[in-house]
């Protein structure tokens, strides 16, 4: 527990308890403001530096209860970045210093190449700071370790993300990004590493040694991947789990559909229940299957599916249907998967940036580093219960093969 506050003569005081000063990135912490007058207002702030220098800032107007207390857990704020009843909400709303933040989204700072968050989490009142405390928020835990994955050496293009050896083998995760290409970034796999399960984040498009386009990508090179991961130390071979976002869900059920001796679970955030086609110059087919091109329009199989399902889609999704895709997965799963657990979360006016981890500030707009400025959809704060619901499904999805 961490206290910080100050006083002085007069309602000029408070305290502000957290109670954890440091976290990994995806943990809530537990803040409290107590010697506050009763029934009195105070206000709660955040500040925290991106990659760039700039500062984000988040805050929240309280009442204070009958006995001079707000919990951050339980109180609604009256005015501030966030509207609702939400103890981390000071976290994902700050706002940028400048710029709409439907535009921008927040990239923590590294630290020996590792995201690293300071938060500055202070309590005022008539405009005057009574206290404050800083929070360090980590993506990575002692001894995890990355290793660079290029084609000329292994055959394929990723990071491979490895917890702290204990002498176990754990479930491992099978990492695919979306119609961005390159690596997916290392907020994920690293924390899911430092969760214990091992990561490999693979490029297939768009990236040093793989198709510049999105077109004709053999189904047998995400396999080959597959066959790589299970090979790993501490890596359970009958415990895998491919985990897709976006363009990258077609390739995820398609692969467990395709090698289900390869893969045990799955998991699709944005997904698309049809072959979407190449991009970003269309007309093509984005896969391949033992040299043929498989079919744009196309349903994608479920019946060789194995293992547990997770859909994460957003009900205002302005990139493609996704609900309606993760209800339709679904209604294919009842008929050919009923002896494996499957389930669709669909969020409520959240978009399709629903894939990723929570309490980080989204902008609802993607500067997309192929095509420009990209219209995702949703609100912030629906984007947020989706990456939070969406995030813990996932931990306990791999929680349930472990």
């Amino acid at each position: 527990m961490v206290v910080a506050g100050c006083s002085s003569n007069g309602s000029d005081h408070a305290a502000l308890t957290v109670d954890q000063a440091v976290t990994l990135a995806d943990q809530p912490v537990h803040l409290k403001v107590t010697d506050i007058p009763a029934n009195e207002s105070a206000t709660v702030g955040a500040d925290a530096v991106d990659r760039d220098g700039k500062k984000w800032h988040g805050e929240a107007t309280f009442t204070a209860d009958a006995h001079g207390t707000v919990d951050l857990d339980t109180a609604k704020p009256t005015s501030g970045s966030y509207q609702n009843v939400d103890g981390m909400g000071l976290f994902w709303s700050m706002n940028p210093p400048d710029g709409d933040p439907d535009k921008q989204s927040y990239i923590p700072p590294t630290d020996n190449g590792r995201f690293v968050e300071h938060l500055d989490v202070f309590v005022s009142r008539d405009g005057k700071r009574l206290g404050s405390t800083t929070l360090t928020r980590q993506w990575t835990s002692a001894g995890v370790t990355s290793q660079s994955l290029t084609m000329a050496k292994h055959k394929l293009t990723g990071i491979y993300v490895a917890p702290k050896p204990d002498g176990a083998k754990h479930p491992a995760v099978l990492l695919l990004g979306g119609s961005e290409g390159g690596i997916p970034p290392q907020s994920s796999p690293n924390l899911l590493a430092s969760h214990g399960y091992p990561v490999l984040a693979l490029a297939y498009f768009h990236a040093p040694g793989v198709p510049d386009d999105l077109h004709n990508i053999p189904l047998e090179y995400f396999a080959s991947a597959a066959a790589w991961l299970a090979r790993q130390p501490g890596v359970d071979p009958a415990r895998l789990v491919v985990m897709g976002t976006s363009f990258g869900t077609e390739a995820a059920l398609l692969v467990a559909d395709h090698f289900p001796h390869l893969i045990d679970g799955t998991v699709l955030f944005a997904p698309g229940a049809h072959l979407t086609g190449s991009f970003p110059r269309q007309g093509g087919a984005a896969w391949t299957y033992q040299g043929k091109a498989l079919a744009p329009e196309d349903p994608i199989p479920v019946d060789g599916v194995d293992g547990p399902v997770l859909a994460v889609a957003g009900s205002a999704d302005a990139q493609w249907g996704s609900r309606q895709s993760a209800e339709l997965i679904m209604q294919e799963l009842d008929t050919a998967h009923a002896e494996f657990p499957h389930e669709a979360v669909i969020v409520t006016g959240a978009g399709h940036g629903v894939g990723g981890t929570p309490y980080l500030p989204h902008g609802t707009i993607l500067d997309h580093p192929i095509i420009g400025p990209t219209a995702l959809g949703g609100t912030r704060p629906a984007n947020e219960s989706a990456l939070l619901q969406g995030w813990a499904k996932t931990l306990a999805l791999l929680g349930s093969l472990s």
